[in-house]
């Protein structure tokens, strides 16, 4: 859920990126803060191991001007692939207000990938929530190698579903539809606590933003 600052007239998000070991989150993350204005990001921090493996998290506040008379951060997050840091992983996810999924493309990567998936999902639901109550963006990446899975495959996968997320392919290495991803995660993030915020209190406008939506 949103923190909202109602005297520094600030609304922070949290965006968590999650994925098998190595699919490309901190690249997302490496090819955001090169992209994205300094003047409106803050430093990245990273935590990696000799493998390049991040092994608590990454953090990214980028700013933008989303909700009119207020300053709305992004705060971006990965978190380690690895089920010894599965702690980690449900620590990260609290309270976070939309997930991209990073899923590596390779064709032999697929069954890592699916356990990812049903970690990501176990720990959303130790946390009070799930996939369908969260905003998702599935992001196919390393597209350019020559064992990539056909899409339709990755997509019968990992977004089989009633209501398919939306979905990108992408090179994070490259930057290919990284800055799309982080586009639409953040407006599925702010429509979303729209609605809620809307539901709750029908008379407020964007300006007041109630504080008792936060428990919507």
């Amino acid at each position: 859920m949103p923190s909202i600052n109602h005297d520094d007239r600030t609304v922070s998000f949290k965006i968590v990126y999650c994925g098998t070991p190595l699919s490309g989150k901190t690249s997302n993350l490496q090819q955001i803060h090169a992209k994205l204005d300094p003047n409106g990001c803050s430093d990245l921090v990273s935590l990696s191991t000799a493998q390049d493996r991040t092994l608590f998290f990454d953090f990214l506040a980028v700013e933008a001007d989303a909700l009119p008379g207020y300053k709305t951060t992004f705060h971006l997050y990965t978190v380690p692939g690895q089920i010894t840091y599965n702690a980690t992983l449900q620590l990260v996810l609290r309270q976070a207000d939309g997930v991209v999924f990073v899923a590596d493309s390779q064709m032999d990567r697929q069954r890592d990938n699916l356990q990812s998936l049903q970690s990501l999902e176990a720990n959303l639901r130790m946390n009070g929530s799930a996939l369908d109550r969260l905003p998702i963006v599935i992001q196919y990446n390393k597209r350019d190698l020559p064992n990539a899975a056909p899409v339709e495959y990755l997509e019968y996968l990992f977004n089989n579903r009633p209501t398919p997320f939306l979905s990108f392919e992408s090179d994070a290495r490259s930057g290919r539809n990284v800055l799309a991803t982080l586009n639409a995660i953040s407006q599925a993030v702010l429509h979303q606590f729209r609605l809620r915020t809307a539901s709750v209190d029908s008379g407020a406008t964007a300006h007041e933003l109630p504080t008792h939506a936060l428990a919507a």
